[in-house]
Formats: C-alpha cells, sequence, structure tokens
C-alpha cells in the first residue's frame, strides 16, 4: 500500500515538473527574423513620382538628411542601401537609385524618385509616369525590421485616431504615425508581421474596408 502510495504522488510530482518545463518554454521569446528580401534582379512595374521641397534638408527614414540634389529614392518595403535600377517606361529612359526613405505613402505609386533622379528620366513635367525597378544590389544590413499595412492618411488627427480605435476592436497592434511634410499627415499603420506574405495576406483582408491598403516596411 504504501509503495502504491510513493509511486502516486511520484507521478503528480513528474507531472508537475512537466508542466512548469512547458510554462517556461512558452514565456521563452524568440528573436524575431530580418525579413528576406526580394533576390538581386527581381522586378516590379507601377507608377512612381518625384519629390523635393519641403522634405530637402530634413531627416530621411534611414537618418540621413534628404538631399533631392542625390540620386536616392523612397520605396515602402525594400531595405535602406538597395540599389535599383529605374526605367521610365515611356522614354527608355533610365537612372540608378539608392533606397534611403519611405514612400509614396499615396495609393496606386510603388516609388517617389528624388528631383535629381526625377530629371534624368524625364519625370519632373509629368510629375509621374509608370516605371519598371530592378533590384541591382543591397547595401549593409541594418538591423531588424517587420511590416505593416496602412490603411489610410490624414490630415485631421483625430480622423486617424477615430480608425485607429475601430481598427483595434479586430487587430493588433494598430498605430497612429505621424508623417512630417507640407502637410502634416497621420498615417494609420495596422499589424507587425516579420514575413512579407503574412503583411500582404493581411492587405488583403484590410481592403474589403480600405481599397486603398497597402503594405509598408516598418524600420527599426
Amino acid at each position: 500500500m504504501l509503495t502504491r502510495v510513493w509511486r502516486h504522488a511520484a507521478a503528480i510530482a513528474a507531472c508537475g515538473a512537466f508542466c512548469i518545463f512547458l510554462s517556461g518554454c512558452a514565456k521563452r521569446k524568440h528573436a524575431p527574423r530580418v525579413p528576406t528580401p526580394p533576390a538581386v534582379g527581381s522586378e516590379e512595374t507601377g507608377i512612381a513620382s518625384w519629390y523635393g521641397h519641403p522634405y530637402h534638408g530634413r531627416r530621411a527614414a534611414n537618418g540621413e538628411v534628404y538631399d533631392m540634389e542625390k540620386l536616392t529614392a523612397a520605396h515602402r518595403t525594400l531595405p535602406f542601401g538597395t540599389r535599383l535600377l529605374v526605367t521610365n517606361l515611356s522614354n527608355g529612359k533610365r537612372v540608378e537609385v539608392r533606397v534611403n526613405d519611405r514612400g509614396p505613402f499615396a495609393g496606386g505609386r510603388i516609388l517617389d524618385l528624388s528631383r535629381a533622379a526625377a530629371r534624368q528620366i524625364e519625370l519632373i513635367g509629368p510629375g509621374t509616369a509608370r516605371v519598371r525597378i530592378a533590384v541591382l544590389g543591397y547595401g549593409p544590413a541594418v538591423g531588424q525590421a517587420a511590416y505593416a499595412v496602412q490603411v489610410g492618411a490624414f490630415r485631421d488627427r483625430s480622423k486617424a485616431q477615430a480608425l485607429s480605435h475601430q481598427l483595434s476592436e479586430r487587430y493588433a497592434p494598430v498605430s497612429v504615425v505621424l508623417r512630417e511634410g507640407d502637410p502634416v499627415t497621420y498615417r494609420v499603420l495596422v499589424g507587425n508581421k516579420v514575413e512579407l506574405d503574412e503583411a500582404e495576406a493581411l492587405a488583403a483582408t484590410l481592403r474589403r474596408m480600405s481599397p486603398d491598403a497597402f503594405v509598408v516596411r516598418l524600420d527599426p
């Protein structure tokens, strides 16, 4: 009888220790993976625009001072330092640029060029053009990053906050991010996904409510 009691007690103790072990494993945090960028040679086609004043002399998203007379560009998801070959499909003119900023934050566009880059492919006059961009290579790694979905941009902060509150009932995280410029805008971002395909799936869901929702990269 005593032997059976000891065996039962030992079984309960072993079960308790195993549960504690599982609890410890569940609390263990894993470092997020760095999103895998597109392969060198990958191409994307869409509408490009350009920007100069009032952003000239301000900080770009990668921390350096934006100079509109240098050959740079803003892209929503490509890592900083990415080198791109941009071809204006209306005239065949090309320019090589380096990604140092985030944008464009207008739906339907894939790239914002500096004024110097836009001038080189004759984009200044028309303001926008259909382009093809090809990845030429990457600069040094920039650390951990993730993706979110932009569902709206407002000049009125209260409208951005109202949308953020509405979305937070179903999604997390949801944030309102200030975008400096003239005018100042408040962007509403949803999610924090390590994988680009997960962010694209979230964007597809959010487009049922906001047709212009698109993926952006969150840089550390």
